[in-house]
């Protein structure tokens, strides 16, 4: 089977979706919503709705329209510009269950959830994202996120054993199909210079990053990756900086360094023996690339694991 290269990504970063709750509003409503860090989607199911991000003009968005954003600063939701914001934690005050409740009526009924990942990785994944990804409701390329969204609410409204736990993948599955229908369109407006995240989804280079996410601890040269991209030396270099933002070989340092970040999480390994798997010569060798790549040496990171009782 073919490595599905932005699964592997995702699974470096563990990444993770949480299911936040719904929204459900009627008449004329505002809520102010604070600056987050966090990568966040939203998905309308009914009703429309303003959208005001900081330095963007409002946005109209309506049933089905879907948004994935990260680093927002203050943001509007309101079906009423002219209506008086409420901050959000007032309204989460009175929530019930997973359900926020807002206004006076039902006309509008949106999803939200939140990615999480490992500490540190937050880099690896916003710098192949812009701001903010709008995919409008009407694209066909957003139907199985409709799809999506509606079971969200049969969930919801059916409550049957597990429908928390299905929200949560459901969530997850929202997140990757805005990924899906976002990487499938390299030339839409708001597409980011180069990520971790575009390389992953670039065909021109994924036979050669198979290759190295297949055997990340052989040394690997510049000829035989651009060979399997069928590209010249120079030709491969220049693109993979283009979409990836780094060289082919420092992409390969950054994830063998993940990939025993991971092994140290969930193994016993010895730093020996992880630099004999990642390809250095030494154990010394492997800890100064480590700590190149990640800010600490590995034996540091695995202390600060077993005192946090991981």
């Amino acid at each position: 089977m073919t490595p599905d290269l932005v699964s592997e990504l995702l699974d470096l970063m563990n990444a993770r979706s949480v299911l936040s709750g719904g929204l459900l509003a009627g008449g004329a409503w505002a809520i102010r919503f604070p600056p987050s860090t966090q990568l966040k989607f939203w998905g309308i199911q009914r009703g429309r709705a303003w959208i005001v991000f900081e330095g963007r003009p409002p946005l109209r968005a309506e049933a089905g329209d879907v948004f994935l954003f990260h680093g927002a600063g203050p943001h509007l939701l309101a079906s009423d510009l002219d209506a008086e914001p409420v901050p959000l934690a007032q309204v989460a005050a009175a929530r019930l269950g997973a359900m926020n409740h807002h206004g006076d009526g039902n006309e509008f009924l949106m999803f939200g959830g939140k990615v999480e990942l490992d500490a540190g990785c937050e880099p690896l994944l916003f710098a192949g994202l812009p701001p903010l990804i709008y995919l409008p409701g009407q694209e066909k390329r957003t139907g199985a996120i409709h799809w999506v969204l509606e079971r969200l609410v049969q969930e919801r409204d059916a409550a049957l054993p597990g429908w928390q736990q299905a929200g949560v993948q459901l969530a997850h599955l929202m997140f990757i199909g805005i990924l899906r229908v976002w990487l499938a369109d390299p030339d839409q407006p708001g597409q980011p210079g180069s990520g971790l995240l575009r390389a992953a989804g670039d065909p021109r280079l994924a036979p050669a990053l198979r290759l190295m996410h297949g055997a990340p601890g052989r040394a690997w040269r510049l000829a035989e990756l651009a060979q399997a991209a069928a590209m010249s030396r120079a030709s491969f270099a220049l693109r993979f900086k283009r979409v990836a933002g780094t060289s082919p070989l420092h992409y390969l340092t950054a994830l063998r360094m993940r990939l025993a970040q991971k092994q140290l999480r969930s193994s016993g390994a010895s730093l020996a023996q992880l630099a004999e798997t990642f390809g250095y010569a030494s154990e010394s060798a492997f800890s100064n690339a480590f700590k190149r790549v990640l800010g600490q040496a590995p034996s540091t990171y695995r202390a600060a694991l077993r005192d946090a009782g991981r």
